[in-house]
């Protein structure tokens, strides 16, 4: 009874704060321009039409480049557990809503959705903290109402920038109050930025060459860092 107390308040504070608060552009679904953009969201569709989806990836061009620099570690860990990659580089958490409600989890009930997704809304000009907050839980939201049945495994957003900066300040406070949202029965909350980070704090090249995009050793982190938590949520 006092979980369920709990719960109850949790969910009632959350829709409290969410009508109090006005519409901005990282909670209102959107398309990109380009035709590269539409092509690869249609792939999704014409993928996910296919059924047998047990697994889903969602996030930006960090997710997208499990296709290049994290092929062999996908290979591995992912291909036969019928996972997709729903990644779009560049995408912020908007877009990404869009995509949820314009087919890309149309008639699928995966066992778990991985979500990484935000750092796109963090740089300078775009979303507040409070926005990206608002963002993420939105992606949350949105899953939950189109995939009852789906475990959600929530990332923290990744460090950027070789050594700590301004942004990975802004990006820590986001993902202190994301943390909250493990508290949904169907949310699990992770944690695994930290260990892209040397005891310095400092990102080094052979993890992330840009010190935000990962190499073959930083999808490797990041397959291992999950893999405990994943199997767990899978069923395995």
């Amino acid at each position: 009874m006092k979980a369920l107390t709990l719960s109850l308040s949790f969910f009632l504070s959350i829709a409290l704060q969410a009508a109090d608060k006005p519409a901005h552009s990282a909670v209102t679904p959107e398309p990109r321009d380009g035709d590269w953009w539409i092509k690869r969201h249609a792939s999704f569709n014409q993928r996910v039409a296919k059924g047998n989806v047990d697994l889903i990836f969602i996030g930006d061009s960090i997710t997208h480049s499990w296709e290049s620099g994290g092929k062999n570690v996908w290979a591995k860990h992912y291909a036969k557990r019928n996972a997709v990659n729903l990644g779009i580089s560049g995408d912020r958490t908007q877009h990404v809503l869009w995509r949820l409600d314009n087919g890309n989890i149309k008639n699928i009930s995966p066992k778990v959705a991985v979500i990484m997704i935000g750092t796109n809304n963090s740089g300078e000009g775009r979303s507040t903290a409070e926005e990206m907050i608002d963002g993420v839980t939105a992606v949350v939201d949105k899953l939950r109402a189109k995939l009852p049945k789906t475990k959600v495994l929530l990332l923290d957003i990744f460090p950027r920038g070789q050594r700590i900066n301004a942004q990975r300040g802004k990006i820590l406070q986001v993902n202190q109050v994301l943390s909250r949202l493990d508290a949904r029965p169907h949310v699990t909350f992770l944690r695994i930025g930290q260990n892209f980070l040397s005891p310095d704090g400092s990102i080094a090249k052979e993890i992330m060459p840009d010190f935000l995009h990962l190499t073959p050793k930083g999808y490797a982190i990041w397959a291992k860092s999950i893999e405990p938590t994943l199997a767990r949520l899978m069923g395995e």
